[in-house]
């Protein structure tokens, strides 16, 4: 598996390439819940959390934001797995 093929679970049935985030953070403070506003106002939000809460945010370097339900610290998990996998 290439770097660009490296899809993840982050959730509820939703997979991101991983290769393109550029950020990965919690929910919980102003300055995220700010940019989660802004996101949305522009239409590129996706909210990929299947109704429960949010508990992730990652920021794409095509400037989209996506919600998830798992923590970052799984969602980095996932990650290493996938880099490992194509290490192997």
């Amino acid at each position: 598996m290439s770097k660009t093929e490296a899809f993840i679970d982050i959730g509820q049935g939703n997979y991101i390439n991983a290769a393109r985030i550029l950020v990965g953070t919690g929910a919980e403070s102003s300055p995220i819940k700010r940019m989660i506003i802004d996101a949305r106002d522009r239409g590129t939000l996706i909210d990929a959390s299947g109704g429960k809460k949010t508990r992730s945010v990652l920021v794409f370097d095509s400037d989209h934001v996506v919600l998830s339900a798992l923590e970052s610290e799984a969602i980095v998990e996932a990650i290493r797995t996938a880099v490992n996998a194509e290490g192997a």
